[in-house]
């Protein structure tokens, strides 16, 4: 796989990050949960370190980026995974845990494969 098709597969895995952090920015128990507010402020921070580096198409940066960041997203999933269900078993936050596990897994994997 090219740096180029990587950092593209990534930012396709990364806008299902985004939805999880927006459904959980709005969500009323953002509004009331401090660690919840660190979890959606975590993916932001992480997509935004990556952000410039794509809008450049340099492949490079956003790679090394990627992977300098990648410790920190593993811990705001690993957290919102812990307290999601003490904050709602509804099934938004079921599938909200489900997808940003299933999304941050799959880019776990291709940064260490590629490495």
């Amino acid at each position: 796989m090219t740096n180029e098709s990587l950092m593209q597969k990534i930012d396709r895995l990364l806008s299902h990050v985004w939805m999880v952090r927006t459904f959980l920015k709005h969500s009323e128990e953002a509004e009331e949960d401090d660690e919840l507010r660190e979890v959606h402020r975590g993916l932001y921070d992480y997509m935004l370190a990556l952000g410039a580096a794509y809008r450049a198409k340099d492949e490079q940066a956003y790679l090394k980026q990627a992977r300098k960041k990648l410790s920190k997203l593993r811990r705001t999933v690993d957290l919102f995974l812990e307290i999601q269900p003490e904050i709602s078993s509804h099934t938004n936050f079921l599938m909200a845990a489900q997808s940003l596990s299933a999304a941050v897994g799959e880019i776990s994997e291709l940064l260490e494969v590629d490495n």
